[in-house]
């Protein structure tokens, strides 16, 4: 695979629109949930998703030009990437629809964790002791927000932590694309996998409910716009630079979360995320302080 030149402004740029992006799709299906089930409204997003993919992909003019070519050579990777989104949506829906916004928001972004961690097996950076102390950190982090062995600990905590350790690998896959691949085009590979995924999910749990109003049409439709323009933000950046250099910014997603989840459900659910949620923001902000370093510096190890 050849190199590609490093935009790090720029990916991060990107990243966060994902991540706002990210926040407003699990809104609505936190709106959503109490009248659908969590692999229906799966299915709605990668349905609709596929829009934003299949408009960009079509304002390419280098894929236009080049022949308006549908396959690619790592399929493979594209449906293993599929496969991992289509379980990381089920088991994060379901945890939105039986938890605090805020809280499972909050802990499925330790996938800024698995991200690092997953990036030495599959793309083979040199992570160093701050770094892994990082991650353990934020691990930390979470475990203190989950409380397991406590009261405070319910099963269904394990929905988003296992949804992140998924994301993180969907995220990290997308550093693996050839180069000439257009993000979009590989992205339409990975969520074609998804909806048939998901589909097949939703028919084996129960089905589908008739979609009760014109109202409720649009903010699925809204779902998946948001959920599909955020994917496909995440793969542009994710080709842009390292994953261990975006993963960082991703706890930006913690306080708007925060704020809808009080703005919109009138949760503040301050005691289960303190001082968890700070330590997994600090874990992130060691790793931004260390990356910066090694960029100073021209280290390759960190």
């Amino acid at each position: 695979m050849s190199a590609r030149p490093d935009k790090v402004v720029l990916a991060v740029i990107v990243s966060i629109v994902a991540i706002v992006l990210f926040d407003l799709m699990g809104l609505l299906i936190k709106r959503l949930s109490p009248h659908y089930g969590a692999a229906e409204l799966s299915a709605y997003r990668n349905i609709f998703g596929l829009l934003p993919s299949a408009i960009v992909l079509w304002m390419n003019s280098t894929w236009r030009n080049g022949g308006r070519r549908l396959g690619i050579r790592q399929w493979q990777l594209a449906m293993a990437r599929g496969v991992a989104v289509t379980f990381a949506q089920y088991l994060f829906y379901l945890s939105l629809g039986l938890m605090a916004f805020a809280t499972t928001t909050t802990i499925s972004y330790s996938t800024a964790l698995f991200t690092t961690a997953l990036s030495v097996p599959l793309l083979g950076e040199r992570v160093g002791l701050i770094r892994w102390s990082a991650v353990a950190l934020g691990f930390v982090g979470v475990m203190m927000i989950m409380q397991p062995g406590t009261a405070g600990f319910s099963w269904h905590m394990l929905l988003p932590f296992g949804a992140a350790a998924l994301y993180g690998f969907s995220g990290v896959s997308a550093r693996l694309i050839d180069p000439e691949v257009p993000p979009p085009l590989f992205n339409l590979h990975s969520s074609a996998v998804a909806v048939l995924g998901s589909l097949t999910l939703a028919l084996s749990v129960g089905g589908f409910t008739p979609v009760a109003n014109l109202q409720d049409l649009g903010l699925i439709v809204l779902m998946g716009l948001f959920g599909g323009t955020a994917v496909l933000c995440l793969v542009v950046a994710y080709r842009m630079t390292e994953p261990s250099n975006l993963a960082p910014f991703s706890y930006l997603g913690i306080p708007i979360a925060f704020g809808l989840g009080w703005l919109f459900f009138d949760e503040a659910p301050i005691d289960d995320l303190l001082p968890g949620a700070l330590l997994i923001v600090f874990a992130g902000l060691m790793i931004l302080y260390r990356e910066r370093r090694l960029r100073r510096t021209g280290q390759k190890t960190g």
